[in-house]
């Protein structure tokens, strides 16, 4: 089976690719061979390729600058995904496609199914449900997965590795607490993928994916350090002081609540997802040895 794989600069594309190359020919893409803005050269890459699976990890991420650059964010996540489906399809190709619980408002008070109607707050959010609506108006063979909260050891940055720099140089951090998700590890979602991939490919539609248990930003950041002191992470770092949202404003308005339920993808996968913080500390005892 030929895999083409897109985003692998990215902290999720990356630890997939890491994953299944292990199990299958993985052809991976970055913005250098396959760039989504670039969207009349979708189709001629693809069928280079001629790939059996098309998992699309690639996006724009940047969720505040999204707010003053909503073109190029719907050219990627909103236009590219659809251009992406439609190749997938004429090569006879699934595609897997990476969506986000930020197509929801957060104004739920249980975890968000898939069926739950849609509302996103911000123009991230909105460039994502119109990457969905894309590809699930294509008569492709496809699966978007939702996730929510995610980081790794590769890629650029994320909250932990943000924390651990913030707690090497400063004895106090200000986190908000009222903003409530799912922490979700990339080898945990790369793992789940690469079961569909393996082992599911006939499913269809949309399924959430995001690592169990509930944290608030602030409580994510109080494991962080926890963990990080244990692992003997460089820590002069003395509190973590709670805040709320309209204290730490920012261009993009967030959900408040951003719990996905899993259900259905445990249904199918026979397996329940790991803890959030099993998780992370797996994840920070993968950092460590980068940052020695």
């Amino acid at each position: 089976m030929r895999v083409l794989l897109t985003g692998i600069g990215g902290q999720l594309g990356s630890e997939v690719q890491r994953l299944l190359e292990t199990q299958m020919e993985v052809i991976g893409t970055g913005r250098d061979h396959l760039d989504l803005s670039q969207l009349r050269s979708i189709p001629s890459v693809v069928a280079e390729i001629q790939p059996d699976v098309i998992v699309n990890c690639a996006a724009y991420t940047a969720v505040d600058k999204a707010e003053s650059e909503p073109e190029l964010a719907q050219k990627v996540n909103g236009i590219a995904p659809g251009v992406l489906a439609k190749a997938a399809q004429q090569q006879g190709a699934k595609l897997l496609h990476i969506s986000t619980d930020y197509v929801f408002d957060g104004c739920h008070s249980r975890p968000y199914t898939e069926s739950d109607p849609t509302n996103p707050v911000g123009e991230y959010g909105k460039s994502k449900l119109a990457g969905e609506v894309e590809v699930l108006q294509t008569d492709s063979s496809h699966i978007v997965l939702r996730t929510a909260w995610v980081y790794g050891v590769g890629g650029g940055g994320n909250f932990v590795k943000t924390m651990l720099r913030l707690g090497k140089d400063r004895d106090e951090v200000r986190v908000v607490a009222d903003q409530v998700g799912s922490p979700s590890w990339t080898g945990d979602i790369a793992h789940a993928i690469a079961q569909i991939v393996t082992n599911h490919r006939d499913i269809e539609g949309t399924y959430h994916f995001t690592n169990s248990g509930v944290a608030s930003w602030y409580d994510f950041a109080v494991a962080i350090f926890e963990e990080a002191e244990a692992l003997g992470f460089p820590l002069q770092l003395k509190r973590v002081v709670p805040i709320t949202t309209a204290e730490y404003p920012t261009p993009a308005q967030r959900p408040a609540y951003s719990v996905l339920s899993g259900k259905k993808l445990e249904g199918v996968l026979g397996s329940f997802a790991p803890h959030w913080r099993e998780g992370l500390r797996q994840m920070l005892a993968a950092l460590k040895p980068t940052m020695d």
